[in-house]
């Protein structure tokens, strides 16, 4: 059985990956504190990651939806501990680096489909720094033996997912008639069982170090979703179809005075972002295990 270090073990995506590849691995978590037996940033050395084939580096600082956050502490955290983690692994005997990333590095928003050939031009200090680490560690991953592959996924959803999905699950959940009718959008999304898949399957493969997308297979509208939702828990859909202006009124309002549906999250439910996941599956050569609309239905029967 290998070993496998995750950092940010403790948030939802390193909760899901710790069971998944518990299986088949022994696995250190890494985080801030002792809890749950995890070693943390200050003790990790070279010589404790030599007892490992592989780290996830998960942990990072998230778009902060309050907007209350400085640029420095995105920094501080997505670029500048990933620096310094990656240098340990370099100089350790632990062969295979993974880092989560996003698809924000690449883009704030997406005019046709998202792949790895775009220009990355983030907007946000969150997306700018988790780009400073992906070249970061694209410019030194050079190194025999060791396997460094950048993830980006786009909307991560999953059991213990608190995201703007659960916000749509209330909607639909109490009754309240679906306001955003008028608007029509495609995105993608990726269940955190595909992610899991990959992100095991990156540790058993030999595929050249590079950057990967990450999603499911189909893009879905906001729409499609809500029908999703409706048709799981048995509730029939209302729809009402507000005039986007006054939606987007309403949005900045909730800017203000803490609506649940503020100017970010309306853009995250309205806009259109579609990401291509082609080239990680022919890298791999595979299949995604759940399907959009499978991993979705397990995600909302999770709200309830």
């Amino acid at each position: 059985m290998g070993k496998v270090f995750i950092s940010g073990v403790t948030g939802f995506v390193g909760t899901n990956l710790k069971e998944y590849l518990k299986v088949n691995f022994d696995v250190q978590g890494v985080s801030r504190t002792h809890l749950n037996n995890n070693i943390t940033y200050e003790e990790l050395t070279p010589e404790i990651l030599s007892d490992g084939d592989a780290f996830v580096h998960l942990a990072g600082k998230a778009h902060d939806l309050k907007n209350v956050s400085r640029p420095n502490e995105y920094f501080d955290v997505n670029t500048e501990l990933t620096k310094e983690i990656f240098e340990h692994f370099l100089t350790s005997s632990c062969q295979t680096f993974i880092y989560v990333s996003s698809v924000k590095a690449v883009a704030d928003t997406v005019d046709g489909v998202l792949t790895e050939e775009f220009v990355p031009e983030p907007l946000t200090p969150y997306g700018q720094s988790k780009l400073a680490a992906e070249e970061y560690l694209m410019k030194h991953k050079k190194r025999e033996g060791k396997n460094v592959y950048v993830l980006r996924p786009c909307m991560i959803h999953g059991p213990g997912n608190k995201g703007n999905l659960n916000l749509l699950y209330t909607f639909v959940n109490k009754g309240i008639p679906y306001p955003l009718g008028k608007f029509e959008n495609k995105r993608s999304f990726v269940s955190v069982d595909n992610l899991c898949f990959i992100i095991e399957k990156l540790m058993y493969s030999s595929i050249d170090s590079g950057i990967f997308n990450v999603a499911d297979d189909e893009a879905l509208s906001t729409l499609d979703l809500v029908s999703l939702i409706s048709g799981v828990i048995g509730r029939p859909l209302k729809r009402i179809d507000l005039p986007k202006g006054v939606v987007k009124a309403l949005a900045r309002l909730g800017d203000i005075v803490h609506l649940p549906v503020n100017s970010h999250r309306l853009d995250k439910l309205t806009e259109n972002y579609v990401v291509s996941n082609r080239k990680i599956k022919e890298a791999l050569d595979i299949e995604l295990p759940i399907s959009t609309k499978a991993g979705l239905h397990k995600t909302i029967k999770s709200f309830r």
